[in-house]
């Protein structure tokens, strides 16, 4: 069953409306609701607050990194383990075939249903997630398949079993490490971007948003929390952190925003896949027409790029 937002209530009503209209197959019903559905989702998500997108960011319908390995990867073959500690099931590492493009495909999985988000670590990756990351990337380099990453997460997990199995020593070795692989690496924040955990695979030639995401240091709950020590005013944080894709492209913190459905790909998984697939398949070709020096020199510039301002 699908879930709809509050500020959706009037979708979900004539949504509701169409699929009875559609039942009974009733045309003239149909093409009235269908118009109604189309003038009201132009309404509603032409003028979402950054709070909104927010709230699409973590929609529990929106596709994770495993939806959209199964509508891209054709073989798809999963990478278990860091061969050091353990397989942190919050990280996601498949080698396959996307459009006859082999790929290697790393993704943040929340997980759904309680069972499995427990199982997922609510998609909070463990130091052993990035570290198997960071060999499931060393493998794709070294049989010269580019790589695709996926982010979605809240952040990588707090807890003392991995901040004493280095977790900042594995979020800081994949930075530098990925800065030098020698094939193509594009990253999309497909939900949750959150701190080092969204870092940690965010390290490529080209880094890109889905139109309903967010990228932050800090999530805003946290923010409203720290700043006015009131969880209430996670609205106003949200504004005042700017964590949505327009105001992250404009600052030169990201490459793209992709231009999945209005309406969210929580609605329509096919079609933000082929936006996905699409984006990545052309960036690859690109990268591919530059040398290894390079494509490798085009990286460093835009890694050192980030955060540099004049008055």
């Amino acid at each position: 069953m699908a879930t709809y937002l509050d500020f959706e209530s009037k979708i979900e009503s004539i949504q509701e409306e169409l699929v009875s209209a559609q039942a009974i197959a009733n045309i003239e019903a149909v093409n009235k609701y269908q118009a109604e559905l189309d003038k009201e989702v132009q309404k509603t998500y032409g003028s979402l607050s950054d709070f909104q997108k927010l709230q699409l960011a973590r929609h529990p319908d929106r596709p994770y990194a495993l939806d959209y390995i199964r509508l891209l990867m054709d073989d798809a073959y999963e990478i278990h383990g860091d061969r050091a500690f353990r397989d942190d099931p919050a990280i996601l590492c498949y080698i396959g075939w996307i459009n006859g493009q082999k790929t290697m495909l790393i993704g943040e999985q929340k997980g759904r249903g309680v069972k499995n988000k427990i199982k997922r670590n609510f998609g909070m990756p463990n130091p052993e997630g990035y570290r198997k990351a960071l060999r499931a990337v060393k493998m794709a380099e070294k049989f010269d398949i580019p790589v695709l990453m996926l982010i979605d997460t809240p952040g990588a997990y707090p807890g003392l079993g991995a901040e004493e199995r280095g977790q900042s020593e594995a979020i800081a070795k994949n930075l530098f490490e990925f800065a030098s692989v020698k094939v193509p690496m594009v990253s999309v924040v497909i939900g949750e971007g959150g701190s080092g955990g969204a870092l940690a695979i965010g390290v490529a030639d080209k880094l890109a948003m889905m139109r309903y995401s967010v990228f932050a240091v800090i999530s805003p709950e946290g923010c409203s929390a720290i700043l006015w020590n009131d969880p209430s005013k996670v609205e106003a944080a949200t504004k005042a952190l700017k964590i949505t894709p327009d105001y992250l492209l404009e600052h030169g913190l990201i490459d793209d925003v992709l231009d999945e459905p209005l309406i969210g790909a929580h609605r329509d998984k096919e079609t933000a896949a082929e936006v996905l697939k699409t984006y990545f398949l052309e960036n690859v070709q690109a990268l591919r027409e530059l040398s290894e020096d390079e494509m490798l020199d085009q990286r460093y510039k835009r890694l050192v790029s980030v955060g540099a301002f004049s008055e």
